[in-house]
């Protein structure tokens, strides 16, 4: 098992947008010096929590301030980007990178950015217009020939050289193209297919884990429409982490302080207005009221001293049949730095070390 970073990013509303990103990147400083795999940046438009539009302005200046830790998107939401302008963007960030880009993308699932954007997610016109993206942006790095790919939300030519010297010249430094992520939500979600489809990162998101397991029959799904046969360690699961040197310190730090507050005033009312509650429940009979925060903590988050943790990520590694790469849900604690970094460095010293023998590779029983 390898562990990873995924975030959103997270701040308070009341975080001003340098100083959210400042803590970002001193989280991703940590990261790489810890020598986490990887570590993933969301992008939002219109949610005062998740306040980052442009996860390639952080992971530009990210991609100076570390040495070897992979870094990406996670993901660019395809509807609100031309795919040549996003296609040229994403390569000149891989040569910037020195091939530590990875490219994540996501159909974006927030109303109010489909408002902003006029994209009708309701219809799943999001989802659609994600594949065409990613279908056009795949095919401008591998296609040398000019073409016009007519979709039906875009229109792209890649020309012939024009004047003798104008033509297309940006592609990415790894080739074919830098890893692709995908992240999933959803029971039968259409972007997990998508990963199974064509051999991307399948990331599912921090759900309950009896929910979750679902998530690698959706992989599964899209792998036997090409033949592919998937493999669990390239799985990444997103949880809520806090390790301290004790299990009445960690809770104090995660339900008692940021990761408490963000998931009261924000996540948890977001989830409900979707109904997606259902998501975080252990059981279908437990209603939505029972769902709180006290709740989450105590049945999907990953919280405790070493111990404690690593005999919860074990059990969620067998609930759900193994998976590759755990990713830590980020969380502005700029308040408690030191905290969040003892954290860090507890997950990565003491608790995975004791969880080496989980190969995601093996069978299920292993």
């Amino acid at each position: 098992m390898e562990l990873g970073y995924f975030s959103m990013p997270s701040h308070p509303p009341e975080c001003g947008l340098k100083e959210g990103q400042d803590w970002d990147l001193q989280t991703l400083r940590w990261l790489d010096e810890l020598g986490y795999q990887e570590a993933w940046i969301g992008e939002h438009h219109t949610a005062p929590w998740e306040p980052h539009p442009a996860p390639d302005l952080i992971l530009a200046q990210a991609f100076l301030q570390t040495k070897t830790i992979r870094l990406g998107p996670g993901g660019f939401l395809l509807p609100y980007h031309h795919p040549a302008e996003l296609a040229n963007r994403v390569a000149m960030l891989d040569h910037l990178s020195n091939g530590r880009l990875n490219f994540g993308v996501a159909a974006s699932g927030l109303p109010s950015d489909w408002a902003m954007f006029n994209v009708d997610g309701m219809s799943g016109q999001n989802r659609d217009m994600t594949r065409e993206a990613l279908e056009i942006i795949l095919k401008l790095w591998s296609e040398p020939a000019p073409f016009t790919y007519k979709g039906k939300f875009w229109t792209v030519t890649k020309p012939d050289t024009m004047f003798d010297f104008l033509k297309p010249h940006i592609g990415p430094q790894q080739l074919p193209h830098p890893p692709i992520g995908v992240a999933g939500l959803s029971k039968n979600s259409d972007t997990l297919k998508l990963a199974g489809e064509r051999g991307f990162i399948p990331m599912s998101l921090n759900l309950n884990p009896a929910y979750v397991g679902s998530h690698w029959d959706s992989v599964e799904v899209g792998a036997a429409k090409t033949g592919r046969k998937p493999n669990r360690r390239d799985w990444r699961l997103v949880r809520e982490v806090f390790v301290a040197d004790t299990d009445e310190e960690a809770w104090k730090l995660s339900a008692g302080d940021m990761m408490g507050r963000m998931m009261g005033e924000y996540f948890l009312p977001l989830l409900g207005h979707f109904g997606f509650k259902d998501y975080l429940k252990h059981a279908p009979d437990v209603p939505d009221s029972d769902v709180t925060v006290d709740y989450c903590a105590r049945r999907n988050w990953v919280v405790g001293s070493p111990l404690t943790v690593t005999e919860k990520i074990e059990q969620i590694w067998h609930e759900v049949g193994g998976f590759g790469v755990l990713l830590v849900f980020g969380f502005d604690y700029k308040h408690k730095a030191e905290a969040w970094h003892h954290s860090l460095s507890l997950l990565k010293n003491e608790v995975l070390p004791r969880l080496k023998h989980l190969d995601a590779g093996m069978p299920k029983a292993a």
